[in-house]
C-alpha cells in the first residue's frame, strides 16, 4: 500500500505541475500577456524581456505548486506502517527523500513549459541571435531548476507554500487587470509586465527621476508585505515551525526577483516601467520578510510561554481526608453516648471432669448493643455443676 501510494504521489506531482504550466501559459497567450514579437522597435524589445521573465517565473511556480499540491492530495493520505496498532512516524531521512522525490517529479512535469515556450518563440526576430527559441527554452529550464530548490523549501514549510500560491494568484490577477485596463483605455491587448500595473496615466508627478514609478512601487511593496503576513499567520498561531514561518514571506517575491534578474541582468535597453519593476523586486523580498517576521513575533508575544503558564496555574489543594468506613457506614447520633464494650461472663469448667482435648476454654467477647440501654442488667448467672 505504501509503495502504491508513493507511485501515485509521484505521478500526481508530474501531472499537476504539467497542468499548472499549461494553464498559466494558455492564460498568458490567450490574453496577450506573453507575446513573442519581433524586436523591431522598443515595444517589441519590451515584450521580449517581459516574456522571458514570465517564462522563467512560470517554470518555477509550476514546479512549486505541483509538488505542494501532490503532497497535500496524495502523500499525506498514504497509509504509514503501524506497530502494535500505533502509527510510526517516518524518520528524518525518509522525510527528506520523499520531499526530494516529489520536488523532482514536479520539476519533470514542469518541463512542459520548455516546449510550450520554445515553439511560439520561433516567431520572434532577434538581432543578437539566430535562435530565439533556444534562449526562451533556456530561461524556462533555469526557472524549473530554481523552482526545484524552492519546492523543497515549500514542502517543509506550509507558510512558504501558502506564500507561493498566494503570490501566483495575486500576480495573475494583477496581469489580467492590467490587460483589461489597457483594452478599456484604447491601447488594445498588449503584453503585461510581471507584477507591474501602471495605475495612472503618464504624468511626471508619479515618476521620480524618470525611472521610478512610485505608485507601482507602493503596490508591489504593500502586496508583498500583506501576503507575507497573511501566509505566515496560520503557522504562527499553530506554533509549528516558527522559523520557517518567519522567513516564508520572501519565497514568492524571491521568485519574481530571480525572474527579473534573469531577463535583464544589466538593466540595459528596457523601458522605464520595466526598470522601476526591476529595481523594486529586491525590496519586495525585504517587505515580504518583514510581514512574516512581524506577524510571527506579534503572535508569539501574545501567546503565553510554557513557563509563565505553569507559574500562573493555581496550586491544587490536597483533598480532604475521606471519613472512615465505620463513620460512613454506621453514623452515630450526636445525642447518644458512645457504645460501651464489656466482657461476657466466662463459663467455669467442671472440676470432676477433665477437659476434652488440649484446647483451652475460649474467652470470647461479645459486643454490647450500640447504646447503654441495650446492655444486660444484673449479675450474670454462674453455670452450676453438671450432675454426675
Amino acid at each position: 500500500m505504501a509503495v502504491r501510494g508513493w507511485v501515485g504521489s509521484v505521478a500526481g506531482a508530474i501531472g499537476i505541475a504539467a497542468g499548472v504550466s499549461a494553464a498559466q501559459l494558455g492564460l498568458g497567450y490567450g490574453l496577450g500577456i506573453i507575446a513573442w514579437l519581433p524586436a523591431t522597435d522598443r515595444a517589441g524589445e519590451a515584450a521580449w524581456v517581459a516574456s522571458l521573465a514570465w517564462a522563467a517565473w512560470i517554470g518555477a511556480t509550476s514546479t512549486v505548486v505541483g509538488s505542494v499540491c501532490a503532497q497535500r492530495l496524495f502523500a499525506e493520505r498514504t497509509p504509514q506502517s503501524t506497530l502494535d496498532g500505533e502509527r510510526m512516524r517516518p524518520s528524518a531521512v525518509v522525510t527528506v527523500l520523499s520531499r526530494l522525490a516529489l520536488a523532482t517529479a514536479a520539476a519533470v512535469g514542469a518541463l512542459v513549459t520548455v516546449a510550450l515556450v520554445a515553439v511560439p518563440a520561433r516567431g520572434a526576430t532577434r538581432a543578437d541571435t539566430f535562435s530565439p527559441q533556444t534562449i526562451a527554452a533556456g530561461y524556462a529550464v533555469v526557472g524549473v531548476v530554481g523552482g526545484l530548490l524552492m519546492a523543497i523549501w515549500a514542502l517543509a514549510s506550509r507558510a512558504a507554500a501558502a506564500n507561493v500560491v498566494a503570490t501566483v494568484a495575486w500576480l495573475w490577477l494583477l496581469a489580467v487587470v492590467a490587460v483589461v485596463d489597457g483594452a478599456l483605455s484604447g491601447r488594445g491587448l498588449t503584453s503585461a509586465q510581471l507584477g507591474v500595473w501602471q495605475i495612472t496615466t503618464d504624468s511626471d508627478r508619479f515618476w521620480f527621476r524618470d525611472y521610478f514609478y512610485w505608485p507601482g512601487a507602493v503596490l508591489s511593496l504593500g502586496s508583498a508585505l500583506l501576503i507575507g503576513a497573511l501566509a505566515a499567520w496560520p503557522a504562527a498561531r499553530r506554533s509549528e515551525n516558527r522559523v520557517g514561518g518567519a522567513i516564508s514571506g520572501g519565497v514568492g517575491p524571491l521568485l519574481v526577483a530571480a525572474a527579473y534578474f534573469l531577463a535583464a541582468p544589466r538593466l540595459a535597453g528596457i523601458r522605464a516601467e520595466q526598470l522601476s519593476a526591476h529595481l523594486m523586486a529586491p525590496y519586495a523580498v525585504i517587505a515580504g520578510l518583514a510581514g512574516s517576521v512581524l506577524i510571527t513575533a506579534m503572535i508569539q508575544r501574545a501567546q503565553p510561554s510554557p513557563r509563565s503558564a505553569d507559574a500562573a496555574a493555581p496550586e491544587h489543594d490536597e483533598p480532604a481526608p475521606s471519613p472512615s468506613a465505620e463513620q460512613s457506614d454506621n453514623p452515630l447520633p450526636t445525642d447518644q453516648p458512645a457504645p460501651v464494650y464489656t466482657p461476657a461472663p466466662v463459663a467455669e469448667r467442671p472440676r470432676n471432669r477433665p477437659a476434652r482435648g488440649t484446647a483451652a476454654v475460649s474467652t470470647a467477647v461479645r459486643p454490647v448493643a450500640s447504646s447503654v440501654q441495650d446492655a444486660p442488667k444484673g449479675k450474670p448467672r454462674r453455670a452450676g455443676r453438671r450432675p454426675q
